[in-house]
């Protein structure tokens, strides 16, 4: 009988995912794309979670791609304690949860609260800064994949710049999502000066779980932002997703770190790559190549990635 386990199987730093008898909170049958980064993200997370707390969790889901693809009709691919809330509250929902826990705390029930870039960093900024600003002992997780991708790749605040998306298409004047907007959810969340904040991706598994498991017990408000790619929305082979989002730490556009009530620990990287090595994998950067493209644009997105490397102490940047 297959244990649908994934990771490292040898050694002792083995993954939650490579065991045969990991939770599954989210199991088979769900209706995610091929290569969904979100899918694998919300499993990584939850069961690590699970694990964490010997089962006594529960979650709270905002509308987007995780809820439609894993609750749909009287099917849901959900092993646990799982509500459905509306796009933009599932913050103040998870919230109430929480309080309700307390009425047994002998119990030690935790909760989490998720939802794509879409219901996080736009319409549901408002719920999660109060949920911030009360303390409230909820475990918010976003999984970011840039962009609206339920209701067409649309641009949300969390769009990189200069990508391309419905409603950011590049032309003659025009070279996709403006440099200038949007919003480091991440430094909003350590500015709200709650106990845990951290940067996560699919493409470093080991450290995706250590973080969840690590503040689903903290008592207090917690805030994960997970990078994960998708296929349809980016551009890319559906076998490539975990190599994207490598490539996406390697070259200091996506950079992992945690904050401890306001104490920023980065994750270094000892070799960095170029920013064209992550940005040729995939279609919505497809603009910024080509006989007729500025390479002032890399040089933008360069920035950003060197901006990044020295903020965040990830390392010491090569010569230009």
């Amino acid at each position: 009988m297959s244990s649908l386990t994934m990771g490292n199987r040898f050694g002792r730093n083995t993954t939650v995912q490579s065991s045969a008898n990991r939770p599954n909170a989210i199991t088979s049958g769900h209706r995610a794309c091929q290569g969904c980064g979100e899918a694998l993200a919300a499993r990584c997370a939850v069961d690590a979670a699970f694990n964490a707390t010997n089962g006594k969790i529960a979650v709270v889901n905002a509308t987007g791609c995780l809820e439609v693809f894993s609750c749909a009709s009287l099917e849901s691919s959900w092993n646990i304690p799982w509500l459905h809330s509306l796009f933009g509250n599932a913050a103040a929902v998870a919230s109430g949860v929480a309080a309700a826990f307390k009425l047994n705390p002998e119990k030690e029930l935790r909760v989490i609260a998720q939802g794509g870039d879409g219901g996080t960093t736009d319409i549901g900024m408002g719920c999660l800064s109060g949920m911030f600003d009360r303390n409230d002992d909820v475990l918010y997780i976003c999984y970011d994949n840039q962009a609206y991708m339920n209701t067409g790749v649309q641009r949300s605040s969390a769009t990189p710049a200069l990508a391309r998306t419905a409603t950011t298409l590049p032309n003659k004047v025009y070279n996709g999502n403006e440099p200038t907007v949007g919003k480091n959810v991440p430094d909003i969340a350590i500015a709200h000066g709650i106990p845990y904040v951290a940067t996560a991706s699919v493409g470093d598994i080991h450290d995706l779980e250590a973080k969840v498991a690590k503040a689903i017990n903290i008592k207090g408000a917690k805030y994960i932002q997970i990078h994960c790619p998708c296929p349809l929305g980016w551009g890319h082979a559906t076998s490539d997703t975990i190599k994207i989002a490598k490539l996406a730490i390697k070259c200091g556009l996506y950079p992992l770190f945690e904050a401890e009530n306001g104490i920023i620990n980065s994750t270094k990287i000892e070799s960095f790559i170029p920013v064209e090595e992550y940005l040729k994998t995939q279609k919505r950067f497809a603009h910024l190549f080509g006989k007729n493209a500025d390479p002032a644009n890399i040089q933008i997105l360069q920035k950003i990635a060197n901006s990044n490397i020295e903020r965040y102490q990830l390392g010491v940047i090569a010569d230009e």
